[in-house]
């Protein structure tokens, strides 16, 4: 497996549309998806294994600070590592000072990941996620001092 991690472009959209379904609960749409590709905020990137789109990332930069709105890779590629090289991707960038997000309090083996990349817990946020209904544990990832 040779994974390569490059910005997601639009010849990308179905098939993270179709990551969104078999990895969420409430998927975000093709046409959402779509919709990132304009914001300037947004920094998408995909994971392709030769030319199969494996797994993609999310994240919203803005003052310096980044969130990311979401991690999948698919169930068939699952812990090799491709995860890691999204999020260390992301943290690459030179403009950011901390990354952000809030995994599901049931997500053991995400949440793990995150811990093993040096992202320190903030806090939970109650009764944030939906269908079905669960706390989000926030996290924190602190790449330069400001």
């Amino acid at each position: 497996m040779n994974i390569t991690v490059l910005p997601m472009a639009a010849e990308h959209i179905p098939a993270v549309a179709a990551l969104e379904v078999a990895c969420f609960s409430l998927p975000w749409s093709a046409e959402a998806l779509r919709e990132e590709l304009a914001n300037p905020f947004a920094r998408f990137l995909v994971a392709l294994d030769g030319d199969t789109v494996v797994g993609y990332i999310g994240l919203h930069a803005v003052a310096g600070e980044g969130a990311v709105t979401n991690v999948a890779v698919s169930p068939t590629h699952r812990r090799r590592g491709i995860a890691r090289a999204l999020l260390r991707a992301q943290a690459r960038a030179d403009d950011l000072l901390r990354i952000t997000l809030e995994v599901r309090q049931s997500n053991a083996a995400a949440r793990a990941l995150y811990e093993q990349e040096g992202f320190r817990c903030d806090g939970i946020r109650p009764r944030f996620y939906e269908h079905p209904a669960e706390d989000a544990v926030l996290y924190s990832l602190y790449l330069k001092e400001e």
